[in-house]
């Protein structure tokens, strides 16, 4: 037998550690990570539906909701960086972060539902905020590690699950709070406080449920990671044209989709008169598209790089969020409102993905990190910006505020580094 036959008969290497690791993963992680972030995602889109509500009993003005939403992300971005430095040095202790996560959330419906001041308000949201943040670093550095050759199908994965959340969210407090009237049955709704209340039991059951049940290890990483080695890799992050670029494009379509969507709940409620059962549909629209578009455009990414989807998707949000200037009401504007869901929300795993494809192993908690702290910058500046532009040029012009951030956004994808995935 010759020397090349030998080789060819011989059975093949055994698999690293982390090789079988990867081999042998199942979605049950993703999933439940997904269901996790459905809960988060409920909590978040009942409060914009809530908003009206809120602003009417404690009499706020537009500055006093746009500083309100800025309060939030000033709070969320300054928690990112934590939970980044937690996500990497600690991966054995994802699970205690991610309770925190919805402990902090439910602690603060708590207090948005006993609260008769606003700067209790600003509190409670600050608190949501903070606890919100908690949990992206963790869950999307996790979901990197555990399926490297999957980036942006598991990214999408978890962004569905949020999207489920965004979705149901709206319509079911638009009926908790407005009520429902069929065939002979009439039922008044409830006050905005007990529905805020109420989301304290998701929020805390989910908690519980990811202390008991969430099980998993440094996967991706080194057990330990000395403070040496981690402060070297994120000066390497910190000057990575990858990273950075997707800093920014996160941060541009956060801008855009807070900006518009706050002052769209306003202007369907005070201009167009809906009803809270109508508002809440609406905004549903603008997630449901997207739970079957964004696994979709995530597994695109992984096919044929994230470049194109990015500047699809971008192009996209700039030319629908524009149309609302000329489509004010009637079935056009629920279109553009559907159309506009297919796209917002469905280019940020294939942002976060391409992020996590030039990211160092074991520091992409950080890596995440950077992208939500970037977005919490811009994010709490531009709601102030477009609630003083509402209060003086009404909805258009957070419609062309929103869509000239868009449009930075589509210039951005144009010229920053976006590989294709390793």
């Amino acid at each position: 037998m010759t020397v090349r036959s030998r080789q060819a008969a011989a059975p093949p290497a055994p698999a690293t550690g982390e090789e079988q690791v990867v081999r042998r993963e199942s979605p049950k992680l993703m999933f439940g990570l997904s269901a996790g972030h459905a809960v988060k995602h409920f909590c978040q889109s009942s409060f914009l539906v809530l908003l009206p509500s809120i602003r009417n009993t404690l009499g706020l003005s537009d500055v006093a909701v746009g500083g309100m939403y800025t309060a939030q992300q000033v709070a969320g971005g300054s928690a990112n960086a934590p939970a980044g430095v937690l996500a990497d040095m600690f991966r054995r202790r994802v699970a205690l972060i991610l309770t925190a996560s919805m402990a902090m959330v439910a602690l603060g419906y708590f207090l948005v539902g006993i609260t008769p001041w606003y700067p209790l308000l600003l509190a409670a949201v600050v608190l949501t905020g903070a606890g919100t943040s908690l949990w992206h670093s963790p869950a999307f550095a996790t979901l990197a590690a555990r399926y490297p050759d999957r980036k942006g199908l598991a990214m999408a994965a978890h962004l569905t699950g949020a999207q489920i959340g965004d979705t149901l969210a709206p319509v079911l407090t638009g009926l908790a709070l407005g009520g429902i009237a069929l065939i002979g049955f009439q039922w008044a709704g409830v006050h905005w406080r007990t529905i805020a209340l109420f989301l304290v039991i998701p929020a805390g059951a989910t908690a519980l449920s990811v202390f008991t049940l969430f099980k998993t290890g440094s996967v991706g990483a080194p057990p330990k990671v000395s403070v040496r080695q981690y402060l070297g890799a994120v000066r390497r992050l910190g000057k990575n044209p990858g990273v950075l670029g997707m800093v920014a494009l996160h941060a541009m379509r956060g801008a855009t989709h807070t900006s518009f969507q706050v002052f769209l709940v306003l202007y369907m409620s005070d201009v167009l008169g809906f009803s809270p059962v109508r508002v809440g549909v609406h905004i549903s629209l603008l997630t449901l598209a997207g739970v079957i578009s964004t696994p979709v455009f995530g597994s695109i990414s992984d096919r044929i790089g994230r470049k194109p989807v990015i500047l699809f998707n971008m192009t996209a949000v700039m030319l629908i969020v524009l149309s609302f200037v000329w489509i004010e009401s009637g079935w056009p504007f629920t279109l553009m409102i559907t159309l506009l869901g297919v796209v917002l929300f469905s280019v940020m795993p294939t942002i976060t993905a391409a992020a996590m494809d030039v990211t160092e192993k074991g520091s992409e908690g950080t890596s995440i990190a950077m992208m939500f702290a970037g977005g919490s910058v811009i994010g709490a500046v531009a709601p102030v910006f477009a609630g003083a532009i509402n209060a003086r040029w009404e909805f258009q012009g957070v419609v062309i505020f929103a869509a000239a951030i868009a449009a930075a956004g589509v210039l951005a994808a144009l010229v920053v580094p976006i590989g294709r995935r390793r």
